[in-house]
Parts: C-alpha cells; structure tokens; sequence
C-alpha cells in the first residue's frame, strides 16, 4: 500500500469477507511538514510494524519490498510528462517528486499481478495545454510493463453511499494472469469489457445506451512513450480500457441506487463549538452566519485582469443550509473552515445551523467512527478531505477475490 494515508484503502479491503487479504507493506510520508499526522493515525489503528514506513518511498529500494499480489494507492494528480535518461536510447524517466513514477518503479520490480490505484477525475483530461497527456502517459508505461488498463469514474453516491465524490478508479492486471489472458481474448469487443465481462462492469453495473453526445472513441496509443508524453492528445471518457496498443473509451450512465442521505449520518447532541456564531462581528464586519450566507449566495464582482481588461466574476448560489434528503457534496480538505465548500446543516435537533462534525466528515467516507481521532479537529477534517469512500474499496476488493 503506497501514500497510505489515514488507511482508506486498507480499511475497505479489511471488510471484504474473511479478511482474505493479507498487508505485507504500508508507506505513508508527508513531506511538506515535520509532523506526520496521517502516519501517526495508521499507526494507532494498525500498529507498529516493520512493514509500516514513514519515509520517503524514493529512497526505498523496491527489490527489498515483499513480494505482493496487489499494490493499491491514492496518488496525486501531477505532470507526468517524461523525457530520455541521461544515457539516451537506453530508457525515460518522469520528473522527480512525481509519486506515479514511484508505483511505476516498484510494479516494474515486483510485477504484481494487479494494481487498484484512485485520483481525481480530472486526471483524464489534464493538462489543459494538452489534454489527456498525462492519463496517456500513465496508460503507456503500464501497457509498457505488461498490464491491461481498465478505469471508470465512480460517484459514489450513485451507489449507494453518502457522499457525491467523483473519483477515478484505475484498475490494471498484468496479461500473464488468468483474468488477463481471459480479456486478451476480447480484443476487438472492447465495449463488451466496459459493459458485460471488464473489472467494473457487474460491481458497478451501467446501462446499456451511451450519451450520444460524447460517443465512445477508440484510437492507437503510440508505442514510443516520448511521443505520447511531448505530442499525443486525447479525450477520455467516463470509462474505459487499454488492451495492447487499442484504447476504447465510453461516457457510460450509472444504474444508481438510493444513496445515504446526509440527514441519515448526523449526529446528536453536538457540541456547541460546531454551531454557527450569528452574534460576533468578525473584522470583515460580518457575523460567521453572514459571512456563510454571502459565500453561499450568487455573485456578480467587477474584476480587473492584470493587463487592465476589467470583467465580472459570477457565481451561482448553493443550497443554505445542505439538503439533508440528499447525500453529502464532495468534501474538500478546507471542510469546516470559513469557505464556501463547507458543509452547513440545519440541525435536526435544535433547529439551528452547523457546520458537520469530524465523526459526521469520516462516515461521508464510509470509515468507522473516531478513525481519526487522537490528532486535532482541522487536521481530521483535513484527512477526510484527503480519503476514498472505503465501501467501494470493499466492492472492489470482494471482486478481486473472486478473480
């Protein structure tokens, strides 16, 4: 397990029936602060172990990591562009600090049968300057190491969950398994991957028809990874799967189910210290209460550019107070700050308004309750912010198995 976090993903493979899974690495490093907060709360729901680490995953050797059948992780969306190693013809290397290299270095050592990776959605369309690149770049090494590439942008709360969190999942099976060697057979019947036989297609099942407005694409991916990262462009859908050097894409339509509300994750008797103040005037000469109201409302501001060109920034306004009858918005890591990302609930016990509470940020996430405890309340909010919903690292993990 890399970039392991607060242990989302361990969490939701941990649930899969008689804990069939067996951890056998974990690193988490945070290198932009002293402190290692995400580190400490793994270690106090799992344990001190050897296996455990927290240092940089650059300066660990990969042939001294155990061997392992699955490698997991949530990395961030950076510029994977790559250029010629210094010797030339002999390989590429990615920009330093850019942590896909670091999956790429290991699952080049160990060559594990299967790679279940997480990012936000708009990996598929950056950078703006050449859109698709950096997805293009990732798909190329990995098909380069062996590995089919199936992905699928998930909304959790199209099935079933509690929040409206919009991530793509990255499933990758090297073609000497049984499962690859079972989808090598299918080259050509791409869309019967997506729909009928791929990783996702009966976990998270679709509808049949796709939007005829972005209809499905497939295209070569070049096999020269330099040309992909400094000339390829393209446009990704949805969903889709890279099988040799043939990449099918679709914008494929949820089968959704009733999700979790917000109001079903509430909690009672919450502390004082979570309600909205409307009685302080802070130094912008607002209350809390009218400083939420004005960052919730529509905007019209009169801006200037730096080259003099003046314009008007508009905003549409948000619910206020969030509806408790649906699930929860996207949470950010700025959640319960003074920002207009926030959630606010009218609380159903007292009528009044409040932000939510650390326990009530973990269970949009599906972990248990208190998981973060132990470090201080704007840095749980801030871990939530980070995390998956584990429960469809559960549904994944039960599919796994089964392969």
């Amino acid at each position: 397990m890399l970039f392991a976090g607060v242990g989302g993903f361990r969490v939701g493979l941990e649930r899969v029936e008689g804990k069939p899974f067996e951890f056998v690495y974990a690193n988490q490093w945070e290198p932009a602060t002293k402190s290692q907060p995400a580190y400490e709360c793994y270690i106090r729901q799992f344990g001190e172990a050897a296996n455990h680490t927290n240092i940089d995953i650059a300066e660990i050797d990969a042939k001294e990591l155990p061997s392992h059948d699955l490698l997991v992780g949530g990395f961030p969306c950076q510029d994977y562009s790559v250029a010629r190693t210094r010797s030339g013809e002999q390989g590429i290397q990615g920009k330093k600090g850019v942590l896909f290299w670091e999956i790429h270095r290991i699952a080049s050592e160990k060559k594990p049968k299967y790679l279940l990776l997480e990012n936000v959605d708009r990996l598929l369309k950056s950078p703006s300057k050449q859109r698709g690149r950096d997805f293009s770049v990732m798909l190329a090494t990995l098909r380069d190491l062996g590995y089919i590439v199936e992905w699928r942008v998930i909304n959790a709360a199209d099935y079933g969950f509690a929040q409206r969190r919009r991530r793509v999942f990255i499933f990758a099976y090297h073609e000497n398994t049984d499962y690859g060697q079972s989808m090598l057979k299918l080259i050509g019947r791409e869309q019967d991957i997506i729909h009928d036989s791929g990783f996702f297609s009966d976990i998270f099942p679709i509808n049949k028809e796709f939007e005829t407005k972005h209809k499905p694409k497939q295209f070569i991916l070049p096999s020269d990874v330099l040309q992909v990262s400094d000339q390829f462009s393209a446009e990704y859908r949805n969903s889709g799967v890279l099988i040799g050097n043939v990449v099918y894409t679709e914008e494929t339509d949820p089968v959704r189910t009733k999700p979790i509300t917000l109001g079903e994750i509430l909690e009672e008797n919450v502390s004082e210290d979570f309600y909205l103040d409307d009685s302080t005037v802070r130094k912008n000469g607002k209350t809390e209460l009218e400083q939420f109201e004005y960052l919730k409302g529509p905007k019209r501001i009169p801006r200037k550019a730096a080259d003099g060109h003046e314009y008007i920034y508009s905003e549409g306004g948000m619910s206020f107070p969030d509806p408790l009858d649906k699930p929860g918005r996207t949470m950010l890591t700025g959640e319960a700050t003074t920002n207009r990302s926030t959630h606010i609930v009218k609380d159903p016990q007292t009528g009044r308004l409040r932000k939510i509470t650390p326990v009530e940020a973990e269970r949009l996430n599906n972990f248990p309750d208190g998981w973060t405890e132990g470090m201080t309340t704007r840095q749980r909010y801030f871990m939530m912010g980070n995390a998956l919903v584990t429960g469809l690292v559960t549904i994944m993990g039960e599919k796994i198995v089964r392969l």
